[in-house]
């Protein structure tokens, strides 16, 4: 996990030079077509990305985003109308029949697909009409992180080329940089309180609720800590009420309009005895993790990026192989 997670700079870099010309071929159909709705499919950490990709391209494009339940179309067999759409299938091997199958529906129904895949040769990238590859290379570990990752920044990449936004577009030229700069931070603060917890909320909000996400499905799959990701304002909708001390918090923020409603969550929460860690912010009574000064649309890809090393440590800590977790395997197929 920790060696594949390091390179993720390199296959960020790799992706935005070989995908560039296939990104403009896309963003050129979508600018000519203007889709009416834009839905994703995934599962796992990929669903995390699809997460991010809601609050992107809504945010850039105001194209409204939703997620597709991938049941609909695998158990109920019924097909959506997703004439004049988008969808985008985000998986990591291109294999499981319920993406397959949803993906297949949307495109009958009229819709323009892509997948997002770590493997060229998979059905998935056969099936769709455009098949965007996120290079990530071989992934041995169980716990996805390169290939995460990777998809976050091609639909970044996407995204960029469908509105024509030259800031975006340099600020992703940085990324990989940006990125090395992020895997060297240390966030070995977080080990001393999380080291011995039962559970742990992950906080987030907007666009970083997708690094919650993923760092709570990590925190589970590689440490053995029941961890669960919540957006900074529906944790006030009652799991609140189980923090206190020996129920630690961990507060994933970027510099954007949520950061201040995050910061002041963190500080109330810290002022009840929560053990609040803390970062892209800073919060009276919390432990802060370091971060970069980054564009906020990227900010989410640099904490995962972070978080990656500092839950490979905590998973040794607590005694755990973090890329052998129990009972999971690479591909999951699910019908």
């Amino acid at each position: 996990m920790e060696a594949e997670a390091a390179e993720i700079p390199a296959v960020v870099a790799r992706q935005l030079r070989e995908n560039a010309a296939l990104m403009a071929t896309i963003a050129a159909r979508l600018r000519s077509q203007r889709p009416r709705a834009v839905v994703t499919c995934a599962r796992g950490s990929s669903d995390h990305a699809a997460t991010y990709a809601k609050y992107l391209i809504e945010t850039r494009t105001r194209v409204l985003t939703a997620s597709a339940a991938p049941a609909i179309a695998s158990v109920y067999a019924v097909e959506p109308d997703l004439r004049g759409c988008l969808f985008i299938a985000i998986s990591q091997s291109g294999r499981s029949p319920d993406l397959l199958a949803t993906l297949a529906a949307a495109r009958r129904s009229g819709a323009i697909t892509v997948a997002l895949c770590n493997d060229a040769n998979a059905p998935l990238c056969a099936a769709a009409d455009y098949a965007v590859p996120m290079l990530a290379g071989a992934e041995r570990s169980v716990a996805a992180t390169k290939s995460y990752l990777a998809s976050l920044s091609a639909l970044a990449h996407l995204t960029a080329a469908w509105t024509g936004d030259a800031t975006l577009a340099a600020e992703l030229d940085a990324l990989p940089a940006q990125l090395e700069a992020a895997w060297r931070l240390d966030w070995g603060a977080a080990l001393r309180c999380l080291a011995d917890a039962a559970h742990l909320y992950v906080i987030g909000r907007g666009l970083g609720l997708s690094a919650a996400q993923e760092t709570a499905l990590k925190c589970k799959e590689t440490c053995g800590l029941h961890a669960e990701a919540y957006s900074g304002a529906e944790i006030r909708h009652g799991p609140l009420a189980l923090l206190g001390p020996g129920f630690p918090a961990l507060v994933l923020a970027q510099d954007d309009a949520t950061r201040a409603g995050l910061a002041g969550l963190a500080t109330e929460l810290a002022a009840r005895r929560v053990e609040v860690l803390v970062a892209g912010t800073s919060a009276a009574g919390a432990v802060e993790l370091p971060t970069l000064p980054m564009p906020a649309t990227l900010a989410p890809i640099a904490l995962a990026m972070s978080a990656y090393r500092m839950l490979a440590s905590l998973a040794r800590l607590r005694g755990l192989d973090p890329d052998r977790p129990p009972h999971l395997r690479k591909v999951t197929e699910t019908v």
